[in-house]
C-alpha cells in the first residue's frame, strides 16, 4: 500500500488515503516518485474544466525511479531514474503517422482505466492524465517514461514532464523564435516562467523578453527568469496591448505566448502581436471562453494563431536538447520552484494558483 491524494469526485476536496497498486503487467512498470510538479492542469481536471473520470488520484509531472518492470520491458530498468510522460505516443496512429507524437490518439487510453484501489473499501481508482503521480508510487505504460538525462537532479527533474517541455517546445517547436525577435509572455506560472528562460535562450538574449502577470508580486521570478520588462495586466485589455507595443518600437511582438487560458488574455495576446506574427495559445481554457476576431483583421494584420498541446513536442528528441540547456546553467530548473510541500500540501497550492500567486509547488516524497 502506498499514500495518495485522491478525488472522489469532481469539485470535492483532495483526501490523503492509502491505495492498492497491482504489479506492473505486461509492458508497465512501477515507480516510486521522487517529486511532483502541482500543474494547473491538475486543477482543470479536479474542477471539471477537463475530463477525467473519477475516483481518481491526479498528478502528471513527475520523477522517481523504476522499482519493478513487467514481461517484454527492456528499455528501463529497475534502479532506473526516469521522466513522467503524461503523452505517451503509440506510434502506430494517424497523428504518430504524421510525425506530430503530441497528438497521438492513444495517449489518452490509460486514464480512462482503472488502475489501482482504495486500500478500505476496494474501490477502483483512475489514474489523472494516464499518470498518477500524487502517490508515493505510481504503475504505468513503459512507453509513458523517458530516461533521466546524467547531470539532473531527481527532485527537480519533475518539471521536466510537463512544465519545461511545454514552456521550452511553445517557444522552440510551436513559434520557433529566432535570435534578436520580441517575445511576450502572458502569466507568469510554472509554465509561463519555462517559456521566459526558453524565449530568453532562444533569442540569445538580444531580443525584448516582457512579462504579463495580474500580480506585481511576480515581477522578481519573472525578472530572474530573463524577462526584460514586466507588466502588470491593465483592467482594460487594449490598455496592456498598447503598452506591449510601445515598448517593441509601435509594431508589437514578433512573438506572444498565453499561458493563461482565458478568452480575453488570448484576445489581448492576439492584439499585441505585430502584423505577421506568431500567437501561440499555451493555456487551458474552458468552453465558455469563446475568442471573437473580425475577419478584416484576420486578413489585414496577417498574424498566425497556434494551438499548443504538450510544447508541440517529441519528448524523446527535445529531452535531451533542454536536459543539456541544464547542465550548461542556461536553465535553471530550481528557480522556478517557490513551494516545497508534501500531499497534504496540494489543496492549498490549488488555491495559490488560484490567485495568482507563486510559480510551480513541488511535491517532494
Amino acid at each position: 500500500m502506498v499514500r495518495a491524494a485522491v478525488l472522489s469526485a469532481v469539485n470535492a476536496p483532495l483526501r490523503i488515503a492509502e491505495i492498492d497498486l497491482p504489479d506492473p503487467g505486461p509492458g508497465q512498470v512501477r515507480i516510486r516518485l521522487a517529486a511532483a510538479g502541482v500543474c494547473h492542469s491538475d486543477l482543470s481536471l479536479s474542477n471539471g474544466t477537463l475530463r477525467q473520470p473519477v475516483p481518481a488520484v491526479l498528478g502528471h509531472e513527475g520523477a522517481g525511479t523504476v522499482t519493478v518492470v513487467g514481461e517484454g520491458v527492456t528499455d528501463v530498468a529497475p534502479g532506473d531514474q526516469v521522466v513522467l510522460n503524461w503523452a505517451p505516443a503509440c506510434g502506430d496512429c494517424h497523428f504518430c503517422g504524421l510525425n506530430e507524437p503530441w497528438l497521438c490518439s492513444a495517449s489518452a487510453a490509460a486514464a480512462t482505466k482503472p488502475y489501482a484501489k482504495l486500500a478500505s473499501d476496494g474501490t477502483d481508482l483512475y489514474p489523472g492524465l494516464g499518470t498518477a503521480v500524487f502517490a508515493e508510487e505510481t504503475v504505468v505504460s513503459a512507453r509513458a517514461v523517458l530516461p533521466l538525462p546524467a547531470g539532473i537532479p531527481l527532485t527537480e527533474a519533475a518539471l521536466l514532464g510537463c512544465a519545461v517541455l511545454t514552456g521550452y517546445g511553445a517557444v522552440n517547436n510551436s513559434a520557433k523564435v529566432r535570435p534578436g525577435e520580441s517575445v511576450v509572455v502572458f502569466g507568469v506560472g510554472g509554465v509561463g516562467l519555462s517559456v521566459l528562460q526558453s524565449a530568453r535562450i532562444a533569442t540569445a538574449g538580444a531580443g525584448a523578453v516582457i512579462a504579463v502577470d495580474v500580480s506585481p508580486a511576480k515581477e522578481e521570478l519573472a525578472r530572474a527568469a530573463g524577462a526584460t520588462e514586466f507588466l502588470v495586466a491593465a483592467g482594460d485589455p487594449s490598455a496592456t496591448a498598447k503598452q506591449i507595443r510601445k515598448l517593441t518600437g509601435g509594431h508589437g511582438a514578433d512573438v506572444a505566448v498565453e499561458c493563461v487560458g482565458r478568452a480575453d488574455t488570448i484576445r489581448t495576446a492576439w492584439s499585441a502581436t505585430r502584423r505577421g506574427g506568431r500567437t501561440v495559445v499555451v493555456g487551458i481554457g474552458g468552453q465558455d471562453q469563446q475568442v471573437t476576431f473580425t475577419a478584416l483583421e484576420l486578413f489585414y494584420f496577417g498574424r498566425t494563431l497556434s494551438g499548443c498541446v504538450y510544447g508541440d513536442s517529441d519528448p524523446a528528441v527535445d529531452l535531451p536538447v533542454i536536459a543539456e540547456h541544464v547542465r550548461a546553467g542556461r536553465l535553471d530548473l530550481s528557480s522556478m520552484v517557490t513551494e516545497h510541500i508534501g500531499l497534504d500540501g496540494i489543496p492549498a497550492a490549488f488555491d495559490a494558483m488560484l490567485a495568482g500567486k507563486g510559480g510551480r509547488a513541488l511535491v517532494v516524497f
